[in-house]
């Protein structure tokens, strides 16, 4: 599949307006420092794990160049302040080729979570709580042993994080860390993470969505289309939908990311467990 012609300069550009983020805040005061980590640098740091995406997808230098892919993933990954983008890659194959598999999809909630956060305050406490939910669930649901390019990751990241401590000090770091905590919990954006598989329907597990902040998370609302052609690029999937409407426009879909963290935390329907699994028998090695 051609690969997006823009992610390249669109991920450099948000790459270097953080860098530049980090010498403004050097001193400022902390209340604006967490005050901006929310308002932008939150939406920056949420938007470049939603380019990781993409590219885990190897679609910014095509499926011929695999390792560029990788590198660019871990550049995308700097301002995040924590290894992420290898990770990410290695279980997202997983989400994609076992949609809501036991024990293979780690993007499904485990029985302690839907058990616990199952009440209006739990829920809202678990959507504040999903940076360290997603980061820490795969090491209980489906450990993977850890690659070479996983260290490579977390070496990378280390070393520019040092720089920067170095270079401006320790305020930098915590709007790099605050920005993608805040960004990645209770945030407009972080809807996605609901609006994707969550059943607000009987019968319908994944949803699309259309509405503008697409522009600014690589248009990982139209989730239908990405399932159906995942090796499409996020800039081309209005496309797709143009091309079928047939077989999109008449799905259930959302239209506020706001409007499904509000019905997540207050419908009593809906909450952790509101996601379809199902078991997959995989094949035996025998060799």
């Amino acid at each position: 599949m051609r690969p997006d012609p823009r992610i390249k300069w669109t991920v450099l550009g948000m790459v270097l307006s953080q860098l530049l983020a980090c010498w403004l805040v050097r001193g400022l005061a902390w209340r604006w420092l967490v005050f901006w980590a929310y308002v932008f640098g939150g939406c920056v740091n949420h938007s470049l794990t939603l380019a990781i995406h993409d590219i885990s997808h190897n679609t910014a230098f095509g499926t011929s160049c695999p390792a560029y892919n990788r590198w660019f993933a871990i550049f995308a990954n700097l301002p995040i302040g924590l290894p992420y983008a290898t990770a990410f890659k290695k279980y997202h194959v997983d989400h994609h080729r076992y949609l809501g598999g036991d024990g293979l999809d780690v993007d499904i909630p485990t029985h302690l979570e839907g058990w616990f956060f199952c009440t209006p305050a739990r829920k809202l406490m678990w959507l504040v709580l999903q940076p360290f939910v997603y980061s820490l669930r795969p090491l209980y649901v489906n450990p993977k042993a850890i690659s070479g390019m996983e260290i490579l990751n977390t070496l990378v990241q280390l070393a520019v994080d040092g720089a920067i401590f170095v270079l401006w000090g320790i305020k930098p770091m915590v709007y790099l860390l605050a920005s993608t905590l805040l960004g990645l919990g209770l945030h407009p954006i972080s809807g996605h993470f609901v609006a994707e598989h969550y059943m607000f329907m009987k019968g319908y597990e994944t949803y699309s969505y259309y509405g503008p902040l697409n522009w600014i998370t690589f248009n990982v609302g139209y989730h239908m289309e990405h399932h159906d052609f995942p090796s499409i690029p996020g800039c081309n999937l209005p496309l797709v939908r143009k091309i079928a409407p047939e077989y999109y426009d008449h799905l259930p879909q959302h239209h506020s990311w706001v409007k499904v963290l509000w019905d997540f935390v207050f419908e009593d329907s809906l909450g952790p467990y509101a996601r379809v699994k199902r078991v997959y028998k995989l094949a035996e090695d025998r060799l």
